[in-house]
């Protein structure tokens, strides 16, 4: 990533904005080099991965755009682009804690697939209705992150062992893997949406 050239001034900002709020392209393209890497660097304290981090910098700027007209040219505008982007970080990293959380609590995929001798008839009715929402939401991932999922959490291979089946880096194992269960938390979380109504209306009153 080329690195950016030094911020303009408040006083030289305000035009490119100007701009900006008239459409001019051009004058957007240099309000992202001339912050692109500051935003970066924020998005990199957060998340420590620097495809996570180009992914959330897309979306500052995303954000930035879209909120240009409500900025008040009054305030210092790299103050507010560093407000909005540690913002942005704070919710995306709450939201990947959600998740985490939920494949934690709801999609842990081998005790799912696996009943405890211990289980008695009531679990085991809720264990399968576990898997059946867990084989679902597998069913939605694309086939390379599903795959990652079932030879990491189900067959219990390594990273190494991943990487040789599939004949990619360990490193695209493991980012094919958090982003599959990154995923398939989100479908649990949709499928129980959708399940939730059905089981209330179910209820005789």
């Amino acid at each position: 990533m080329a690195s950016d050239v030094a911020a303009p001034p408040p006083q030289e900002i305000d035009p490119l904005i100007e701009r900006c709020l008239n459409g001019d392209q051009a004058a957007w393209d240099t309000i992202v080099r001339l912050y692109r890497r500051k935003v970066f660097n924020i998005a990199y304290k957060f998340v420590g991965r620097h495809d996570e981090a180009e992914d959330l910098t897309q979306d500052v700027f995303l954000k930035v755009f879209r909120s240009l007209r409500t900025f008040d040219r009054r305030a210092n505008f790299s103050t507010w682009l560093i407000s909005v982007s540690r913002n942005l970080c704070i919710d995306h990293y709450r939201r990947v804690r959600r998740e985490r959380e939920a494949i934690n609590r709801d999609v842990d995929v081998v005790t799912l697939a696996r009943p405890a001798a211990s289980d008695s008839a009531q679990d085991m009715l809720e264990r399968r209705d576990r898997v059946a929402m867990l084989r679902v939401a597998l069913d939605e991932l694309a086939p390379s992150l599903r795959t990652a999922i079932v030879l990491r959490d189900i067959q219990e291979l390594s990273y190494h062992e991943i990487a040789d089946r599939l004949g990619v880096p360990e490193g695209t194992v493991k980012s094919r893997i958090n982003r599959g269960r990154t995923e398939l938390a989100r479908q649990i979380v949709r499928l129980r949406e959708r399940q939730e109504p059905i089981s209330r209306t179910g209820v005789s009153g």
